[in-house]
């Protein structure tokens, strides 16, 4: 199994990077956190990875910090919630923040994450909240890059819009939600403007 990646980024998107190591190109599945950690194409990476395997396919889920591993594989052991919804929870929250909502039983900010109905948000509630106290402990962290605002979709407005529509949504409500989180207060980085524009989803 796969646990860990050092490459050069050839290639990334919201939710997807592509890391070139020895020569091979590994396509790896990353939550919004981390997507915001990553430098320019060409530069070096390093990543810890979940490998999953299936009957059809070996996936790569990567992570910028143990914490966040963490966090996704105590989220794929919630039953209903596999590898791809644990990403967009991940996605949905920052770490400490979800962390926080699953001590404290927040069912209600947890529906606010596209996919996550009320039973799955109680699920992980029920599963999770004694568990994710060990994670708290864990030293993850996010860096942010300033990217030039406008009053319309700008180059960064397009980045947050796109990763909307990786987790699900529909193009023109994550357009209106970009447009309306600006509209409450300009953010300069992607991940704050993201999960501003996520919440406003319903």
């Amino acid at each position: 199994m796969i646990a860990h990646l050092r490459g050069t980024i050839f290639e990334k998107h919201p939710n997807q990077v592509v890391i070139e190591a020895s020569g091979v190109g590994y396509d790896v599945q990353i939550p919004i956190s981390t997507y915001t950690s990553l430098g320019d194409i060409g530069t070096s990476v390093s990543l810890r990875i979940h490998t999953h395997v299936r009957e059809d396919a070996l996936l790569l889920y990567g992570f910028a910090s143990a914490e966040e591993k963490a966090l996704f594989e105590r989220l794929i052991s919630v039953s209903g919630i596999g590898p791809k919804l644990a990403i967009t929870v991940l996605s949905g929250l920052a770490t400490r923040d979800l962390i926080e909502s699953i001590h404290t039983g927040d069912v209600l900010r947890l529906t606010r994450i596209p996919g996550v109905g009320k039973k799955t948000a109680e699920r992980i509630v029920l599963e999770l909240k004694d568990k994710v106290a060990a994670v708290m402990d864990g030293g993850g962290k996010t860096d942010t890059r300033a990217e030039p605002s406008g009053p319309v979709l700008n180059s960064l407005d397009r980045d947050v819009v796109s990763a909307l529509q990786n987790l699900g949504c529909a193009r023109p409500a994550a357009e209106e939600a970009v447009r309306k989180a600006r509209l409450k207060g300009t953010e300069e980085n992607f991940e704050p403007l993201f999960r501003a524009a996520m919440a406003l989803i319903r």
